[in-house]
């Protein structure tokens, strides 16, 4: 979960609640959703909180949704902006990949110490969550006074978004003394260097000029020229990426932060070849939320007008309206800064919040049954008891992973006829490399477990019912779902007839016949590899790990392991 660092006497002074103490900030904030998790060296406040509301990045997001808690601030707040007096401009040679572009003016901005350290920490958090790590979304910051737009035939100055050749320019980027090329940042630069991926197979990378020339190399590094400090009084924000949406949202999240501290927003003009933008765009929306569908969600009774004032102390607006079977409704306006209210639920979750959900009083559900555990789950349960009785560990690793693990570092081809290498089931907008699709089996996370633990000492018997998933045109859904049961045993004299004894035990207990012909599997020793049958039908696999899967993941011990489908315990 994100968590962000925010410094309590700072939260205080924003609130006007300097009567609060640290318990009871840690309290109010808990019921806003953000967790204690402890403090920085600094004495601040290090809160986990629900990766959907960004709006929390920075302690001037924190602050406002404690205002609406307090019962302060009711109600949608728009800042005001002032017209458009810079342009920017967007030039064909953008590469394809990175084409859109948005910003705004911030003026008369007051920047100490503390306030520039959460701009810059909302700028990297920005960075990590809703921009993939720079991928579809990078913001620039930049000193105003340091730039000077080009002449434009309405009369506005004007920046350029273009595309340049790796080696055509130069310019100071940040944390360095000397002018660089492009080229030069992504191959000698630290930062460059973190990034270079992200630009580096274009044939031209992004740019942004003013009359004095490059000053920003996104989404690397800012120039050096214009770079912030506590004497900055006005600002301009860039962002680029790869859809404007997503960088629209997180240019009005960095307005509010900066809004909060007083300074005043001015639009700017994006100029792109069919058509223009202004820039931000501060526009509400609405969600129609039945008063049924509120009741019946958070069990409470509500008036109308209780439900309204909830809204109001969320940061919301709601204007009773009469749906189009008679019933009530409420037309609800969500402030420009919430990129996470997506459905009705999401509105009722925050009118929970307001009313507090410690308030609830909980109730049996209005039903003639009695919840129990799934035959599914009795069964995952039996199986997981006698493994730890066989003195293996239980472990409960993540779904998600990545080809590289699934596939390769097994030496597996997806979609070979090998145990584990069905066609994978992919993720289509991944958030992290580290988790590109669901895995196939879950030989693959044991490894990883083992490769992490190598500090530790040996025998270590592992095992996992976890779930596993591939493409299958026969499902409804065309993709097969099912629970898998692994287990490796690492020790310095770890062999097939350890693993197969285990097995051997573990079938007995669920009384079904196991039988291990030889077979080949690229994860195996040829020779000490065996197909695992199970009443007849051939499940899964059992062997000693090849030492070439060993070195990839520098165990220096050998391995022997089985995995099998569940469903063969099923009676």
């Amino acid at each position: 979960m994100p968590t962000v660092d925010i410094d309590p006497d700072e939260l205080r002074d924003l609130t006007g609640t300097e009567e609060k103490s640290d318990d009871e900030l840690k309290d109010d904030l808990f019921g806003l959703g953000l967790e204690f998790e402890g403090r920085t060296e600094d004495g601040a406040f290090e809160l986990e909180f629900a990766p959907d509301r960004l709006d929390r990045l920075s302690v001037e997001g924190v602050a406002r949704s404690l205002r609406y808690h307090y019962g302060d601030s009711r109600g949608v707040h728009v800042p005001s902006t002032n017209s458009a007096d810079w342009t920017i401009e967007v030039d064909e040679s953008v590469p394809a990949d990175r084409p859109y572009v948005t910003g705004a003016v911030i003026r008369d901005v007051d920047l100490d110490e503390e306030s520039l350290d959460s701009l810059i920490q909302l700028q990297e958090k920005l960075h990590a969550t809703m921009g993939r790590k720079r991928a579809k979304g990078a913001i620039g910051i930049h000193d105003l006074t340091m730039l000077k737009g080009s002449a434009a035939t309405e009369g506005n100055p004007t920046i350029e978004y273009v595309g340049v050749e790796p080696e055509a320019d130069t310019f100071v980027p940040l944390d360095a003394d000397a002018e660089m090329t492009p080229a030069e940042v992504l191959e000698d630069h630290p930062t460059g260097q973190t990034y270079a991926d992200l630009v580096s197979e274009y044939e031209r990378y992004p740019a942004i000029y003013d009359d004095l020339g490059l000053f920003s190399f996104p989404p690397v590094i800012n120039g050096r020229r214009t770079e912030v400090s506590t004497d900055s009084r006005d600002l301009f924000v860039e962002m680029t990426g790869t859809d404007q949406w997503t960088i629209d949202k997180m240019l009005n999240i960095v307005c509010y932060a900066l809004a909060a501290r007083g300074a005043t927003i001015e639009d700017i003009e994006v100029s792109y070849k069919d058509h223009d933008l202004v820039r931000p765009d501060l526009s509400t929306k609405t969600k129609t939320v039945p008063h049924e569908r509120i009741e019946t969600i958070l069990g409470i009774d509500l008036d109308p007008d209780e439900v309204i004032d909830l809204a109001e102390r969320s940061g919301l607006e709601a204007e009773r309206n009469e749906g189009e079977a008679g019933n009530l409704v409420y037309e609800v306006t969500i402030p420009p800064y919430r990129v996470d209210v997506l459905h009705p639920l999401d509105v009722i979750d925050d009118l929970g919040r307001a009313y507090g959900f410690n308030e609830l009083e909980p109730c049996y559900p209005d039903v003639g049954t009695v919840g129990g555990r799934h035959e599914r789950s009795r069964l995952e349960r039996a199986t997981r008891e006698q493994l730890v009785g066989l003195g293996f560990e239980d472990l409960l690793n993540f779904h998600m992973i990545n080809e590289a693990e699934n596939f390769e570092r097994l030496d597996v081809a997806p979609g070979s006829d090998a145990y584990g290498a069905g066609e994978p089931t992919t993720i289509k907008e991944v958030y992290s490399e580290d988790y590109t699709m669901l895995r196939t089996w879950v030989m693959p996370s044991l490894l990883m477990v083992l490769e992490r633990n190598t500090h530790r000492s040996y025998p270590q018997y592992l095992s996992e019912i976890g779930f596993t998933a591939r493409l299958d045109d026969s499902e409804n859904t065309g993709v097969s779902e099912n629970r898998h049961v692994g287990a490796v045993l690492a020790s310095h004299d770890a062999g097939y007839e350890d693993a197969k004894a285990r097995l051997q035990a573990l079938c007995r207990q669920f009384d079904v016949d196991l039988e291990t012909p030889p077979t080949e599997h690229p994860t195996f020793i040829s020779g000490r590899t065996a197909s695992v049958v199970i009443d007849g039908e051939e499940v899964g696999v059992i062997g000693e790990v090849h030492p070439a899967v060993l070195v990839e993941h520098d165990l220096e011990v050998p391995v022997a392991a089985f995995e099998f489908d569940l469903e063969a315990f099923r009676e």
